[in-house]
């Protein structure tokens, strides 16, 4: 990836791991390419690779989490993660 990766905050973090834990069907709304879109999947696991980290979804389809622009309607910059 060419931008360098901006953790996301860790009570963001703990989101998506209580996600997978509960196995919820999740909307995630992501950039890609700098084209927004936006998909609704089960979080089957978290992976951290070179410094960055990725949810990885049930049809195997990685995103790398500061690319999440809304995960279930919150934001990573909502006051109640910073």
């Amino acid at each position: 990836m060419d931008k360098k990766y901006t953790p996301v905050p860790c009570a963001f973090y703990d989101e998506f791991e209580a996600a997978a834990v509960k196995g919820q069907i999740c909307e995630i709304v992501y950039l890609e390419n700098d084209v927004e879109k936006i998909i609704k999947s089960k979080i089957i696991n978290l992976q951290t690779k070179d410094k960055e980290e990725f949810v990885i979804l049930e049809n195997n389809q990685k995103i790398r989490l500061d690319f999440i622009q809304l995960f279930n309607g919150e934001s990573p910059k909502n006051k109640k993660y910073c």
